[in-house]
């Protein structure tokens, strides 16, 4: 099943990560895909405070992984966008996190397609400046 949602400004982006991080269930994980400056960091945002996080999130680029743990369920933010080869993955130790006892979101998740499990709830965030500069489709599906 596929629902396709149109953000018509940031805070349209926000509102919908903020929803589906109250939905959010322990051992959810999520998918981002989007280019750059489409809007992926403000989801995140949105789906932190929907966890209760209330701390600020900015994408783990340098860390890969940002662990947050004050809200209703432990929430494991990656960023994989520096990852070069799926063994820095392992490294990480990103099973403990994928399937352990949280949530979890992965910003560039095509990068480590292989890695993610059935389930993952995919969302590709794309820009069509045709509707305006700050328009957004955001599709979400889960990997069957």
């Amino acid at each position: 099943m596929k629902n396709i949602y149109e953000s018509f400004r940031e805070s349209d982006t926000y509102c919908l990560g903020k929803k589906l991080g109250e939905q959010a269930k322990l051992g959810d994980i999520y998918a981002l895909y989007g280019d750059l400056g489409v809007g992926k960091t403000v989801f995140t945002q949105g789906f932190a405070a929907g966890l209760g996080i209330k701390d600020h999130v900015n994408s783990p680029t340098f860390t890969i992984v940002q662990i947050y743990e004050n809200g209703r369920l432990p929430f494991y933010h990656f960023d994989v966008y520096r990852i070069s080869d799926l063994e820095e993955m392992d490294e990480i130790g990103y099973e403990d996190y994928f399937y352990g006892s949280g949530v979890t979101l992965i910003e560039w998740a095509s990068l480590i397609q292989e890695l993610l499990p059935k389930n993952t709830k995919m969302i590709t965030i794309e820009k069509m400046i045709e509707h305006g500069f700050d328009y957004r489709k955001i599709t979400i599906q889960e990997r069957g």
